[in-house]
């Protein structure tokens, strides 16, 4: 009965020893699970698409959301305190890694991690005169990441074909977004060589638009809306005025078409995140941000919104239509 009785305590023992460290085991590789912060700065289709990007990208290096890699997903809602709040806490909790969705969720993220922890951009148009990293080629400390420029010559000429007749163009921007400034001023240059006179109006938020829009709307021709978050948040709002008035609106990506542009060559905002995100899983890996290159996604396709044409009475050239339906996108 004893040596029964000793057996079976031997068996439970060796069993809880078992348990005890299986579970220690178990701990250290959730601990061992890398955190990764993910902040951006509003919501509108276009940075939505480059968070759907950068997850993709991190899947694709092999770190799934709960399972090889913890995200934490943050939206400041274009709240400077709620960036500067979300941004603190990433570092506080020791995320080993974060990305920034727009310039100003970047900025936020860079002084908040203070060159100790990596920081990934996502879509970024001007990194260096941002003051994120010392130059393209060499980032050169803690922060790397992708580039969204805009192809602004493609743009162009894209407003010189939906209309041709236009001698006035209208560029709004908010006077706050570095991407939105920097694009709108290089457009103004690029219009006023090739003749066309540039009248440029600025909001300091989305509150502005219907005002400015209707403005605006009354004297120019055609309009341009630059990659810029503030504009992009508003542009329904900026449709409507202009469709009140007939003008057309050309805008920086193919989500701003849909919201009713007309048509644009629109980098892909997914393949931005998506390039952000395989950084963001190499330097997770190992890899020094200071030495990985800024990727720059710069690469456009043509979207045309035929229903918003035939709505202004505007027929668009039946060569950017097929062009649309073989490598682009028709929205009908």
């Amino acid at each position: 009965m004893n040596k029964r009785l000793l057996s079976s305590i031997v068996i439970v023992a060796g069993f809880l020893v078992f348990a005890f460290f299986q579970g220690s085991h178990s701990a250290n590789s959730q601990a061992k699970i890398p955190k990764v912060g993910i902040l951006q700065l509003v919501t509108h289709p276009a940075l939505d698409e480059i968070h759907q990007g950068i997850v993709a990208g991190l899947k694709h290096e092999g770190y799934v959301n709960g399972k090889s890699v913890k995200i934490d997903y943050q939206n400041a809602q274009a709240n400077q305190a709620n960036l500067k709040t979300m941004a603190q806490n990433f570092i506080n909790q020791g995320d080993n890694l974060t990305i920034g969705i727009a310039t100003p969720a970047v900025l936020s993220l860079a002084k908040a991690a203070n060159g100790q922890s990596p920081v990934i951009l996502a879509g970024i148009t001007d990194p260096v005169g941002a003051k994120l990293v010392k130059s393209i080629d060499k980032p050169g400390a803690n922060i790397t990441g992708t580039s969204g420029d805009s192809p602004l010559a493609a743009h162009l000429d894209v407003i010189k074909k939906v209309a041709p007749q236009a001698k006035t163009l209208g560029i709004i921007y908010t006077s706050s977004d570095h991407g939105g400034t920097y694009h709108a001023k290089k457009m103004e240059k690029l219009a006023q060589a090739q003749g066309m006179q540039v009248k440029m109006y600025t909001i300091a938020s989305t509150n502005d638009m219907q005002q400015v829009a209707e403005t605006m709307a009354g004297q120019v021709d055609v309009v341009y809306a630059p990659q810029d978050n503030g504009v992009a948040s508003a542009m329904k709002t900026l449709i409507s005025a202009t469709n009140q008035a007939k003008i057309p609106v050309i805008p920086a990506t193919d989500t701003m078409v849909k919201d009713g542009g007309i048509a644009t060559m629109s980098v892909s905002q997914f393949d931005i995140g998506y390039q952000a995100g395989l950084m963001a899983g190499k330097v997770l890996k190992g890899q020094n941000p200071a030495t990985m290159p800024v990727h720059a996604v710069t690469k456009g396709s043509l979207v045309v919104n035929t229903k918003e044409a035939q709505l202004l009475g505007i027929d668009l050239p039946a060569n950017m239509v097929q062009e649309a339906q073989e490598h682009g996108e028709v929205i009908q």
